[in-house]
């Protein structure tokens, strides 16, 4: 066994390798840019060698730097986690060549399967199922067309070495066809240094199921079941989970035979994962293998009980399964929940800078074979008080959770969103809450257009309503008169001036325009109980009892005898006095007051923002890669604008309104600020 393994990656995968190398007894050694010189993956690691500046191309993605990095140090292997150079055949081939164990497939399986157009061929040389298409590089977006009509629309244009949803367009018609042709190529080209696109049949109401394989150099190739990843916006994976609510037995058995087919097709050795499209009567069609580890793989864990990391190491360094296809376990079911640093309420814009607060839920301890059946798993490379850099993806944390069921399965993840304190940066926890509550998701009924369709004018507040909306007004009252409380305990108040607690309040959740709702809550406390109160609220009471501190921002306790997790927070920058209540995705801002207060209240004046329609201003932290306009241009609506790039995205902005441009305020490569000012209209 390897006495020392360097990771070529960083954040949440980087720190996950290193637990499991731990666990093992393996020394780590981390490899960090300059923008992640105080990372956790960094301080976790046994060494750390810096690799270069922020800019991946200069530090990750620089093999050499990599290569020198585990000789210095002496590292006996290298696990390349997934995305930079995890699926790069060159880089597999180095390590080879330096006698660096690469803890991954061989390089001649990586170039096999990560070209989608030379998978294909061998895929039905192996006997699994394709979609039809045209498995060749296309030339022109002329050629692009002619082919889609041959093979019949919807069809789906991909970028041979694509990935993480970059180079994939779907076209209806000839236009659709030819544009995103020439998108996908750009794109790929940009992104991967490789242009050749190809052209395949698109599944209607189709779902992207994915098995799990797992092979080892003594020719032994077994699979763990399958992921269901359907949940996807921008074909991003947002909701995975294990196994699939869709899918029969046979099928599930069809898909791994075939699944592990392709794999001795290419002699595989390591984890690895083959995606497949299913269509609504379960024929399925491989898409592609990916030749590394998957970002999901802890729902296969969790439903295993198998370390992956742990099985990888293990293949790299010889040793043959330890298990065979009967051994495999399928014990209930797993979720994972991807946090991104996005503000899903602003068209899940980046959001990067200072994690003022970082508090993941309450967990379980993973330890591959003794996973706790009802566990919850937090997978992270940040930590509290660390920096979100532009530079890299922006998934933070990965949220595991693992019941008994899939009811049960949801009900825990919805719980421990409702305990993931982030502060500082924007994530979309309000989203992964609101799927998770969708009824189409409860009952499994959904496919890979599901977001897409259920929210195609974007993602809103009122996208996230609360079963009980005035449970979040009892708690906001609760923790008000909690404060109230200890306030009135104070020594030294001067007589007649003393803090009077009440029971009578009016609670004032602030609208977006001024349309404050009002709420009269009545508070009686248990006498000798600390902790406890019963408020009433137009004839419904709320039993509350916790045992929290009031400088807590996570509220546990239970209401009508009903356990709940939230989150009470005092102040914003506009308010200081306003609660901020959270609780199942549905956030509140209200001001607790008393009832004569609170009519006074009603007669204050609404201060309206202002008007920003003449201005295009930065919606986030990014530099700005490109001014479309310039000074006298008569800009019409939806006309773009520029281009910002933050986390490896590259954002549009289109003018709101026609208009004239008075002036370029922003120039390009500058990096930009939220709600700086790019462009002003006259």
């Amino acid at each position: 066994m390897f006495k020392k393994i360097l990771i070529a990656n960083r954040g949440e995968i980087a720190c996950r390798v290193i637990a499991t190398a731990h666990k093992m007894g393996i020394k780590t050694v981390a490899v960090y840019s300059e923008a992640d010189k105080e990372a956790r993956h960094v301080q976790l690691a046994d060494e750390a060698v810096l690799i270069g500046p922020a800019a991946s191309r200069e530090s990750y993605l620089v093999a050499d730097k990599i290569i020198a990095a585990a000789k210095a140090t002496g590292a006996q292997a290298i696990h390349p986690g997934y995305g930079f150079l995890s699926e790069n055949t060159e880089f597999a081939k180095r390590c080879e060549e330096e006698g660096i164990a690469f803890i991954g497939p061989k390089a001649h399986s990586i170039a096999a399967m990560g070209d989608k157009i030379a998978s294909k061929k061998l895929a039905l040389e192996a006997k699994v199922n394709t979609i039809p298409g045209y498995n060749d590089a296309i030339d022109t977006a002329e050629q692009a067309v002619d082919i889609a009509k041959g093979i019949g629309y919807p069809v789906m244009i991909k970028a041979s070495a694509g990935g993480g949803g970059k180079g994939l367009r779907v076209a209806f018609n000839d236009k659709e066809a030819f544009e995103g042709f020439t998108s996908c190529r750009n794109e790929a080209r940009n992104s991967f240094g490789d242009d050749r696109v190809f052209i395949e049949k698109y599944v209607l109401e189709p779902r992207h199921i994915e098995i799990q394989v797992l092979g080892d150099s003594h020719g032994n190739v077994v699979y763990l079941n399958e992921r269901e990843c359907s949940i996807q916006r921008r074909h991003q994976k947002v909701i995975e989970e294990a196994p699939s609510p869709f899918i029969s037995d046979a099928t599930r058995q069809a898909m791994g035979e075939q699944a592990v087919a392709l794999a001795k097709a290419v002699k595989y050795q390591s984890a690895g994962t083959v995606e497949f499209v299913v269509g609504k009567d379960q024929d399925f069609y491989f898409l592609e293998m990916n030749t590394r580890l998957q970002v999901e793989h802890p729902v296969t864990e969790a439903i295993t009980g198998l370390d992956l990391v742990e099985q990888m190491i293990r293949v790299a360094a010889g040793e043959k399964l330890a298990f065979g296809q009967a051994d495999v376990k399928r014990d209930g079911w797993a979720i994972e929940c991807r946090i991104n640093a996005e503000d899903p309420f602003r068209n899940f814009l980046p959001s990067t800078g200072r994690l003022v607060r970082f508090q993941t839920p309450k967990q379980s301890m993973f330890q591959g074979n003794t996973q706790d059946l009802h566990g919850v798993r937090v997978d992270t490379g940040v930590q509290d008080g660390g920096e979100i850099p532009m530079f890299y993806d922006s998934m933070i944390a990965k949220l595991i959770v693992h019941g008994k069921d899939r009811n049960e399965a949801i009900a825990k993840m919805r719980e421990a969103l409702n305990g993931f304190v982030i502060r500082g940066i924007s994530s979309n926890i309000p989203f992964q809450a609101a799927l998770l509550a969708h009824p189409k998701f409860v009952t499994g009924d959904f496919n890979t257009g599901f977001i897409a369709e259920q929210y195609a004018h974007g993602f809103r507040a009122e996208d996230v309503p609360h079963d009980d909306h005035d449970f979040l007004a009892a708690l906001a009252a609760f923790v008000r008169r909690k404060s109230r409380q200890r306030a009135a305990n104070l020594s030294g108040q001067l007589p007649g001036y003393d803090v009077q607690i009440g029971q009578d309040y009016a609670v004032v959740e602030l609208g977006q325009n001024g349309d404050n709702r009002y709420v009269q809550v009545h508070v009686d406390e248990f006498v000798g109980k600390p902790g406890v109160a019963q408020i009433t609220i137009a004839g419904k009471t709320y039993a509350i009892e916790s045992k929290s501190r009031l400088n807590d921002i996570r509220i546990e306790g239970s209401v009508n005898g009903k356990p709940f997790t939230a989150q009470v927070e005092r102040g914003t920058l506009k308010n200081p006095l306003v609660l901020q209540v959270q609780h199942n995705g549905t956030r509140i801002e209200a001001l607790v007051m008393s009832p004569r207060m609170a009519e006074l209240h009603k007669l204050m004046p609404f201060k309206a923002p202002p008007d920003l329609s003449k201005y295009v201003i930065s919606p986030m932290p990014g530099l700005l890669v490109e001014v479309s306009v310039t000074p006298g241009q008569k800009v019409q609506a939806g006309e773009r604008v520029a281009v910002i790039e933050a986390m490896k995205m590259e954002n549009v902005l289109f003018a709101a309104a026609d208009g004239v441009v008075k002036q370029v305020v922003a120039a390009k490569g500058e990096s930009l600020t939220v709600d700086q000012m790019i462009v002003e209209f006259e």
